[in-house]
Parts: structure tokens; sequence; C-alpha cells
């Protein structure tokens, strides 16, 4: 592990000690209290490049003030527009920022984003309210009021997630720090649940790390090796880069439950990221806070399980930082300009790519993926229909094998960066995956696949292949 792997772990750990301090605190000491271990961790960790973030956060709070009922674009353009400075900055000559800023960065970017949509979501309503001339009750997920400077810096800076993840609404950091009664939320018993598995990650993630190095795969020798063992050497890499964000993604999720952050009613129905779908009346008192049964779904990160075993690429994305994920199908691929599935997938995830970073390998990587999306979906509503239920199962292994070796592939693009270490590793196993994926769009579209009728058929006998493979 390099040293900043250690720092990070370092910081996630310690998150969760602070989080049992934090869970029984009032609204204001927690408020204030979160927001000053974060903002000691940034600057512990980026220094004086703590600059970026507050210039950031600083922009976007004056585009909220000045333009309500569209900030949204706006802070989108502003954020987005200063990543590209925030990355340029090496090319015109001024101090490059350490790692750790850079990540604060991007968990920042998508937090004032969703911010600033909350309030345009939040004056629209009030613009409606005053049209019809009677008050509404209370919206699910809507904002009481609009921030002010001090409680956006509080959200911006509040130490939760603040360098991995997860991402959260400011709706829902205003819940935790309105929770009504806190101490009926369990977190001992769903932190030990949820954190189990994390060192058996943490050890196959050395193990597997150690006996493959990524860098092998930049040295002339690699390629001397036989094709064979070229193609499966992406396998044990991507490996390698699962395990390890399972390990941060699980103990960043340790860090919420330990503070009862994101727990709301099972009844509540919370999807990651979004909060709850479904609204629940406050409990009135500590008995019937502590008779409701709770989860912390919103900062979920990470299936494990079905990352590995769902069957589709398109599945796959949804179980691989789920947070994230709501972000980007909330905030890019709903207003892509495309309304094609394909296209707004290709839209998002270049953008993706981009907040990623300049870096060419994740553009290769990002920008596949809508190909395999087009190849799977054409073919699956073309053939998967036509299948015995033996038949299908069937399908669905040799689909689930083919998703993983697309995600060994793309991986490789994400890890190696350069565009020339990553066309060097592809056109080495002859962009097998490039080649398969479009084999079988062409023959999908042979056979007819995408159409209306057989797309919505096919997709729904798909979204049973996790549970067979579940019950296997």
């Amino acid at each position: 592990m390099s040293p900043e792997e250690w720092t990070y772990l370092v910081v996630l750990l310690i998150s969760i000690p602070i989080g049992f301090l934090f869970k029984k605190a009032g609204p204001g000491l927690k408020r204030w209290g979160a927001a000053a271990v974060g903002l000691g961790l940034t600057l512990f960790t980026c220094g004086p490049h703590t600059l970026h973030s507050l210039i950031t956060i600083l922009g976007t709070w004056a585009l909220i003030q000045a333009q309500p009922c569209s900030c949204h674009a706006l802070a989108l353009a502003w954020t987005f527009s200063y990543l590209l400075f925030f990355r340029a900055l090496s090319l015109l000559g001024l101090p490059t920022p350490t790692p750790f800023t850079n990540a604060v960065q991007l968990l920042l970017t998508l937090k004032l984003v969703s911010l600033a949509s909350e309030v345009q979501d939040l004056h629209l309503a009030q613009r409606k309210e005053m049209a019809s001339g009677f008050s509404k009750g209370p919206t699910l997920g809507l904002l009481p009021d609009v921030p002010s400077l001090m409680e956006t810096l509080s959200y911006s800076y509040c130490y939760v997630g603040i360098m991995t993840g997860p991402f959260f609404r400011y709706r829902t950091y205003l819940d935790w720090l309105e929770q009504p009664f806190p101490e009926a939320v369990p977190s001992l018993r769903p932190l030990l649940r949820r954190a189990w598995p994390a060192p058996l990650f943490g050890l196959l993630f050395l193990l597997s790390s150690h006996v493959f190095p990524l860098e092998a795969v930049r040295e002339d020798a690699f390629y001397a090796r036989p094709l064979p063992a070229r193609l499966f050497y992406m396998i044990p890499v991507f490996f390698a880069f699962r395990m390890r964000f399972y390990v941060a993604w699980i103990a960043a999720e340790c860090g919420c439950i330990a503070a009862g952050f994101g727990a709301y009613p099972v009844a509540a129905k919370a999807r990651a990221g979004g909060g709850p779908t479904l609204q629940c009346p406050p409990p009135s008192s500590p008995e019937k806070a502590a008779s409701l049964e709770y989860d912390f779904e919103t900062i979920r990160n990470i299936d494990c399980y079905s990352t590995d075993f769902c069957v589709r690429v398109r599945d796959g994305m949804r179980y691989w930082n789920m947070t994230v994920q709501w972000w980007l199908a909330q905030y890019i691929y709903k207003s892509a300009p495309a309304r094609s599935y394909v296209l707004r997938s290709a839209w998002t995830m270049l953008l993706s790519a981009y907040w990623h970073g300049l870096h060419p390998g994740y553009y290769l990587s990002f920008l596949t993926i809508p190909l395999c999306l087009a190849a799977e979906g054409c073919l699956e509503s073309a053939l998967r229909w036509r299948l015995s239920p033996g038949g299908q199962q069937a399908w669905d292994w040799v689909h689930w094998f083919l998703k993983m070796r697309a995600y060994d592939y793309m991986c490789m693009g994400f890890v190696l960066l350069s565009m020339g270490d990553t066309l060097r590793y592809w056109s080495s196993i002859y962009f097998c995956i490039h080649f398969v994926a479009l084999a079988c769009l062409g023959l999908g579209l042979a056979l007819g696949g995408g159409s209306p009728s057989r797309r919505k058929t096919a997709p729904q006998a798909a979204g049973l292949a996790p549970e067979k493979l579940r019950e296997e």
C-alpha cells in the first residue's frame, strides 16, 4: 500500500469512533463539530490547496443567491469548469494539488451541484405555491429554506464521506442534524454486519496486488508472455481493484452508520444517494422511535455480491459506487441531449470520465461501456426470449462471464491511465472485448433485436438472473 492509501485508511477508521461521539449530539454540535473535523482533515491532508474547495463553495453559493431558479445548470457549469482549471494547474506553472485535494474536490463537486438542484426545486415549488394561492404540506425531499453561507460551508466540509464518499444530499444532511431521538437508531449491530467482510477483502487485495502487480503490465517483458497469460492478467488486476474499493467503501459506510447518518425507517424505502422515496412521519416518542426498523440504504455505496454476480453490464454499474451512480442518473443522464438509452449512457459516461480526471485511460474505458450496453441489449432482445427456461439460465451464465471479462478489460484503462499503456495492453490481446461486443451487436441487429416489444420482454426475464445465481 502506498502512503496515500494508508492515509485514506486512517481517515476512514477514525471516522468510526468520531461517528459514535456525534450520534447523540444536538443539531448545533453535529453541524459545527462535524464541519470542524472535516475542515481539520482537509487542512491536514491538503494544506494550502484547501483554497480550491473554498473557492468552489463560494462560487456556487454566489450563483445560488444570484439565480436561485436556474442555479442547477449554472452550478454544474461552474464546478465542472473549475475541475478543468484544477487539473491544469501544473500546465499553468502553479503548484500541483495533492491526491487528497483531488478527492475532496471530486466529492465537493457532486455535493454542490446537488445542493443547487435542491435550492432550485425549492424555488420552483414556492413559485407554484404562490401561483396556486394555497399552501401545501411538506413535500418529500424538499428543503425548508435556502441554506446560508455558513450552512453551505458546514455541509461542504462535513467529515462524513469528505474524501471517499458516500455522496449525500443536503436534505440527507439536514435530516441527520434534526434526527428525532437519535439514541433509538441502532448503530453497533448494523455496523458489525456491514464491516465483517472488510478484513477478508483487505487480505485478498494485499495478496492479489502482490502476486499480480499492475506495474508488470508496463514492462516490456510482460508482452513476451503467451497470449493466454496476457488475457488472464486483467482478471486479477480487476479483482485487486474491486477488493480495494470494497474495503474503502465499506469502511466509509461504517463511519456513517456509527453516526446514525443516513438512517431512515425501512418503510421510507430509501434509495442510495437519493434518500427516502415515501413520506414517513417522524416518531413522536423515544418508544415509538425504538420500535421502528431502520436501514442505511441512503448511504450504501457498494453491493459487493451484486457487483460480482449480477448478469448484465447495465446492472453492474448500478451496484458499484451506488450514491455516485444515483447522482449521475439524476443530474446527467436525465438531462442528456439525446433520447436513446445508449446515447444518453454515452453522454453520462463521457462526463463521468471527465469528473474522474483528464487521463486518456478514463475515456477509453468509460466510452467502451455504451458499446457493451448496446451489444448486450440488442442481442438479449433478439435471442434470450426464444430460449427455454434451461436455455435462459445457460444464457445468463454466459452473459455473466462476458460481463465480468468486459469489466476486467475496461479496468485496465482505468488503472493504466495513459493512452499508450492502455492501447498497448488492449492491442496485445487484440482488442478482444471491442470485437466481441461489435459481433454481438451485429448478430443482434441481424436477428431483429432492438424492437420495442422484444426490449420490453428481455429485461424482465434478465432481471430474474441475479436471483437464479443467488439460488445456485
